[in-house]
C-alpha cells in the first residue's frame, strides 16, 4: 500500500466513526530514515482532529478510540503515529 492510500483510507475510517470538525493527516515517514528500525513499507503519519466529541473525553481515551478505528492500518502499515486532538 502507498502512502496516499493509507491516508485515504485512515481519514475516512475515522471519519465514518467520529464527529469531527475537521482532520489533517500528514506523512511524517521522513523523519524516521534514518532510524535502525526504519521499513518503507510501514508508515509514520501525523493525525489532527478538531473534534468536540473526542475533546469532551480525557486524552487516552480519544486516542484508544482512534486506534481501534484504524487498528488494521496500525497492524499492518503503520510504524507510529501521533494524534492531536484540538
Amino acid at each position: 500500500m502507498n502512502i496516499n492510500e493509507l491516508i485515504s483510507i485512515v481519514k475516512k475510517k475515522i471519519m465514518k466513526n467520529i464527529i469531527l470538525e475537521e482532520i489533517n493527516i500528514e506523512d511524517k515517514t521522513f523523519l524516521h530514515k534514518k532510524h535502525k528500525s526504519f521499513d518503507n513499507k510501514r508508515y509514520h503519519l501525523k493525525i489532527t482532529i478538531k473534534s468536540y466529541d473526542l475533546k469532551k473525553l480525557k486524552k487516552i481515551d480519544s486516542t484508544k478510540k482512534i486506534y481501534k478505528i484504524i487498528d488494521d492500518e496500525l497492524k499492518n502499515y503503520i510504524h507510529s503515529v501521533q494524534i492531536l486532538i484540538n
